[in-house]
């Protein structure tokens, strides 16, 4: 059966903006909103227009047209098929299948518009007006046709005690059948039978007949399962809706009754925070919450086969909650009202987490608007005053209303961050820094108490969004990220810095406990975002507050996470290659920690084993000469042992190779030389034959036929020429000349590290004593190693002596140049494990 037939909508003037906005228009009888159905079977909001029928050329017939109000676009054309199952429900909804999947829903402002386009539909369809439904719903089967032609109706059976029993058996029939389920709705509806049944219920519950009772169980259930919204509108009715109730508590397979009725009445207490005029609203919020209790409580959980007979049910709830959020939206006094009372100093603590609950509630319904009648409700809250009025609630001592105050920020930010930016950066020209709406969501976030800090995790991502440049506007005039986060360093950052300065002062943290690891870890994470996404404005806040080497601090916390955190806000920093933040790291001498974390890890093979030394791995692949330089002069010593991988021998490889190109200056002049060359002639231009010769000579090179270096080979020009046309050939130079440049002048006049002490003469012992395990990780006697024999970081000795560095006159031939990631897969092995016999040459030399 079309699903469309079984879920229409159901939306009164009230609904989600049907009331007109603006003036009200000549025509409202023509006035609709166009539905369409998705895939979780929920209601879209299309649009709002004005319907007319014509005949359209195009479509040989006569045909709907919905044009939009606001610009007269064509929101709806479709032609009125003469075998198409046009619905009309609640006086108000037309409802049709215009394919297999696409179910459409036109829902008038009055009634009198719908009854006129329903005229035009049945007069082409040629049916009588007074109909609710012109087709049947499905193609049933020739044998249910043949059987039910000579009985257009259902006959139910008369409304009495006695045939309870066969009303159940006849309802349980029809189900199955939509043809018969569609017969058995239209009896209901005609003949007033519900009201009857639910009369009977009273007889059976003062005759204790529970045989009886049972037997309404099953008939009311069954209705429900008819999904027809004409039938729930009367059961839902005031004075029915507990009745029906009633009938659900007798289940059957139930022992004892339960107690629905006494639960809504009772319990159950409804409170109207501000006094709420309208009846019509305040019956509607009564019904919502019983349908809800119903659907939620009090049917059973539905089979598969039953889940889709229920989607009439979900579609009468939602737009239920529509019309209440219209309603009270359109009530400006209620508003007023509400806002007043919560800002207000007066007012009692109960009756204040009664009013932030209600508006947690309120926005919660919001939820169920569509995007444009979203965008309605959220700019009248805005106009109301809402952002102020949290800041005063998110002030206040009571727990509750503030993590109810929170919650209501939670939509907000995730509706409109730059709607809360705006107010941030107004409210910082009138008021201090403490009391601003962001910096209270930031000390509610470090005040939490909760030990998990659930809390303070939902604070933090709220943050993040806030900060993210990606969902930030800008305009011709304005850019909402240059403007904001230049609010935001000035006025915030240090408010969220202040626990992370406060626990560094000292060389590990003062307070080590995993709540306020936690903490600090979420703050990481936050800064580590900034550094990514920032650019200037932290580096600047990093370099001026000299943040990272508080952060390193951490890495001495007995919470790996922690220390975790602290290595990937630094990994994070190195990863960018700036070298403002290389000389910043360097001058403080900030690898410091890392090392020493690494050294203390001992011969753990773990996670901090592994970070650290893709930190240096990145460093030696993206050949950073600066960093290189400086972890080589500073603490080779303590590293130098460490040969379970191959990470430090590269990294010194690297340096001895940067060190030889800057002391050889015929060697530099050469190299401009040829790069002069290179930006007068395109590399691409090259010809063929150049091409092969390059390739040819690099193969005869990867096949072993480099010249061993003779000690009394002459130091010509061709000697110089030949390893730099090897990197020509492969490279084309693509480091500029002035990292260079830059990488001599870091390298001088620099001062000796504290930790430089432990590594001067007679260091090694003192290292590895330091360290938790007896040797250095990987050396030959350290159990479960990572460099032990058969370890995934392990070089065999054979490999290390296959090596051959072809070298002229004490230069190394196959050097090492910058930037040298595409060769790094071939060339690796050669590069990095030297003999030590040549090793030993080359560092003489």
């Amino acid at each position: 059966a079309p699903d469309q037939a079984s879920a229409p909508p159901a939306i009164s003037s009230q609904s989600g903006g049907c009331g007109v906005a603006g003036g009200r228009m000549t025509d409202t009888r023509r006035r609709v909103k166009v539905y369409t159905l998705n895939e979780d079977r929920q209601w879209d909001d299309r649009g709002t227009g004005h319907v007319s029928s014509c005949y359209v050329e195009r479509l040989k017939g006569m045909s709907l047209l919905v044009r939009a109000e606001s610009d007269g676009s064509l929101l709806l054309e479709s032609k009125i098929n003469p075998n198409t199952a046009y619905q009309k429900q609640q006086d108000t909804l037309i409802v049709w299948s215009e394919a297999e999947n696409y179910d459409l829903a036109l829902s008038f402002q009055e009634k009198a518009g719908c009854d006129e386009i329903w005229e035009k539909i049945c007069q082409v369809q040629g049916k009588d007006p007074s109909v609710d439904i012109t087709q049947d719903l499905v193609d049933e089967s020739e044998e249910e046709r043949f059987d039910d032609m000579s009985s257009p109706g259902l006959e139910l059976p008369s409304c009495e005690l006695s045939r309870l029993e066969e009303i159940a058996e006849l309802v349980a029939s029809s189900l199955p059948s939509p043809l018969r389920r569609e017969k058995l709705a239209l009896a209901l509806e005609n003949e007033g039978y519900i009201k009857k049944l639910l009369e009977i219920f009273h007889v059976c519950e003062d005759l204790e007949n529970i045989e009886g009772l049972h037997h309404l169980y099953e008939i009311i259930k069954g209705i429900f399962l008819l999904n027809r919204t004409a039938l729930f509108e009367v059961m839902f009715s005031e004075e029915c809706i507990m009745d029906v109730i009633g009938c659900l508590e007798y289940d059957p397979s139930l022992s004892q009754s339960r107690k629905h009725r006494e639960f809504l009445t009772k319990t159950a207490k409804f409170k109207e925070v501000i006094p709420i005029s309208d009846p019509e609203l305040k019956q509607k919020i009564h019904q919502t919450y019983r349908v809800q209790y119903i659907q939620d409580m009090v049917l059973p959980t539905p089979s598969v086969f039953e889940e889709n007979m229920l989607s009439t049910l979900h579609s009468f709830i939602f737009f239920n909650k529509v019309e209440i959020v219209g309603m009270l939206q359109e009530d400006e006094k209620f508003l007023t009202d509400l806002f007043a009372q919560l800002t207000d100093e007066a007012t009692d603590e109960e009756k204040r987490q009664e009013l932030v609950n209600f508006l947690k509630e309120f926005c919660a319904f919001s939820q169920t608007l569509q995007p444009q009648n979203r965008d309605a409700f959220f700019k009248t809250l805005s106009n109301m005053g809402i952002l102020p009025a949290l800041e005063v609630i998110l002030g206040m001592d009571d727990a509750q209303v503030r993590s109810a105050a929170t919650d209501i920020f939670s939509y907000l930010v995730e509706y409109n961050p730059s709607m809360v930016r705006e107010f941030v950066m107004q409210e910082a020209q009138q008021n201090d820094d403490d009391i601003l709406l962001i910096n209270l969501i930031i000390e509610h976030m470090i005040c939490d108490t909760d030990p998990e800090l659930g809390g303070a995790v939902l604070l933090m991502g709220l943050l993040r969004t806030l900060v993210d440049p990606e969902n930030m506007l800008a305009t011709a005039n304005k850019t909402e990220k240059t403007e904001f986060l230049g609010f935001f360093y000035k006025h915030c950052m240090h408010v969220l810095t202040a626990p992370l300065l406060a626990n560094t002062t000292e060389d590990k943290p003062s307070k080590d406990d995993f709540q306020t690891a936690q903490l600090l870890a979420l703050i990481l994470e936050l800064l580590t975002f900034c550094v990514e996404h920032h650019t200037y404005h932290i580096k600047n806040y990093i370099i001026n507050k000299d943040i990272l080497r508080r952060v390193l601090v951490l890495m001495a916390s007995k919470h790996a996470f922690l220390a975790l955190c602290a290595l990937r806000f630094k990994r994070k920093i190195i990863g960018l290659k700036d070298e403002f933040y290389n000389r910043y790291i360097m001058k403080s001498f900030l690898f410091e920690p890392v090392v020493k974390a690494f050294l203390n890890n001992g011969s753990r093979y773990n996670l901090m084993n592994s970070a650290i030394i893709e930190m240096f791995e990145f460093i030696r692949v993206e050949d950073i000469k600066s960093l290189t330089a400086h972890v080589i002069e500073n603490y080779w010593k303590a590293l130098e042992d460490v040969d379970y991988v191959q990470t430090f021998k590269g990294l010194k490889l690297r340096f001895e190779q940067q060190r030889e190109r800057q002391d050889n200056p015929k060697l530099d002049s050469m190299r401009s030389i040829l790069r002069n060359h290179r930006y007068r002639r395109d590399a691409r231009t090259l010809e063929d034959e150049e091409e092969m010769w390059f390739n040819t000579d690099e193969d005869d090179m990867e096949d072993g036929e480099a010249v061993v270096p003779p000690s009394d080979k002459p130091k010509n020009d061709e000697d110089i020429m030949d390893p730099i046309s090897k990197f020509m050939e492969r490279k084309k130079l693509k480091e500029s000349e002035e990292k260079e440049v830059l990488l001599k002048t870091n390298l001088s006049g620099r001062q000796s590290p504290s930790f430089k002490l432990s590594f001067s003469s007679g260091t090694k012992s003192n290292i590895t004593s330091q360290s938790s395990a007896s040797n250095l990780p990987g050396s030959p006697g350290s159990p479960g190693s990572p460099g032990s024999p058969g370890s995934p970081g392990s070089v065999s000795k054979s490999t290390s002596q296959m090596a051959a560095i072809t070298t002229k006159g004490g230069l190394v031939g196959l050097v090492d140049y910058p930037d040298d990631d595409e060769e790094d897969d071939e060339d690796e092995d050669k590069e990095e494990t030297l003999p030590l016999s040549k090793k030993a040459k080359l560092e003489s030399s």
